[in-house]
């Protein structure tokens, strides 16, 4: 039976270990993520537009959206609290030193990292939003980014949409892929997930689980935890933390969402006269 918890608004060491432990191996991360590609091309454009002045982004990491859009030229700050993940950024950025000049990073929790100016442009990129657990978290989040955009300025955030299936499945469930040789230990490993769903949290919970060839007894598992934010409960979330969403996206190229939406990304302002 899966567990029930309740809605008490608090953080716990199962969601605070899925916020951070996918982001501890920097080298694996980069080797996952590789391909993907068409949310970098999505927000180097509206950075051109939009962008001149400085573009802040939550959620940097080591900087897959963030370089690319120093590289057209912007002056960009990322937030981030892996320090991992900082750390292989700012080995980027000694590397290519023609970019460090234009890149500031920032380690902290996003809910609370002030930075004393404003932006006219505030990513919250890849799922960041997914790791605001409770109301409390939103509303702080939120604040956060008000208080760095500028006035006219345009925050702009992507999640994943929920799938039914996805969180129906079966959490005892391993769903493997073919095995692949790990970019960190450089042995060949079997690797799979399982799914859970806990409905009362509207939270994730993937397990990610990792078995060298050979030696299945170093076997480890790398969770993740991400909330469940359905499209109307996000639109009125931010509505009621003093946003106006002017625009919503069902993929990176721009397209307008249907039933077959994996990816919502949401422009967004802040309200006149909000007084929160």
């Amino acid at each position: 039976m899966k567990k029930r918890h309740a809605l008490d608004g608090g953080r716990d060491a199962e969601l605070e270990s899925g916020s951070d432990a996918h982001y501890k191996d920097a080298a694996y991360y980069a080797a996952t993520y590789a391909d993907r590609s068409e949310d970098i091309d999505f927000y180097v454009g509206l950075a051109a537009e939009h962008g001149e002045g400085g573009v802040l982004e939550y959620g940097c990491g080591a900087g897959r959206i963030l370089l690319p859009l120093a590289r057209i030229g912007l002056t960009c700050t990322g937030v981030d609290r892996s320090a991992p993940m900082l750390a292989a950024l700012r080995r980027e950025l000694k590397a290519q030193p023609e970019l460090a000049s234009r890149v500031t990073v920032k380690r902290g929790d996003m809910r609370r990292v002030r930075l004393d100016r404003r932006f006219p442009l505030v990513l919250c990129t890849f799922n960041t939003f997914l790791h605001l657990y409770t109301r409390q978290d939103v509303e702080q989040f939120l604040a956060r980014v008000r208080a760095h955009l500028q006035r006219g300025g345009l925050f702009v955030l992507d999640t994943s949409v929920p799938n039914p299936e996805e969180l129906d499945r079966d959490p005892s469930k391993l769903t493997r892929v073919t095995p692949f040789r790990h970019p960190s230990t450089d042995e060949v490993v079997r690797y799979g997930e399982r799914f859970d769903y806990d409905p009362m949290r509207q939270v994730l919970l993937v397990s990610m689980e990792f078995e060298p060839k050979g030696a299945p007894e170093r076997a480890w598992m790398t969770p993740l935890a991400h909330r469940q934010f359905f499209p109307r409960e996000l639109e009125a979330l931010l509505h009621y933390n003093g946003f106006e969403v002017t625009d919503v996206f069902g993929d990176f190229e721009m397209r307008p969402p249907d039933a077959d939406t994996v990816d919502l990304a949401l422009l967004c302002r802040a309200r006149r006269g909000f007084s929160g």
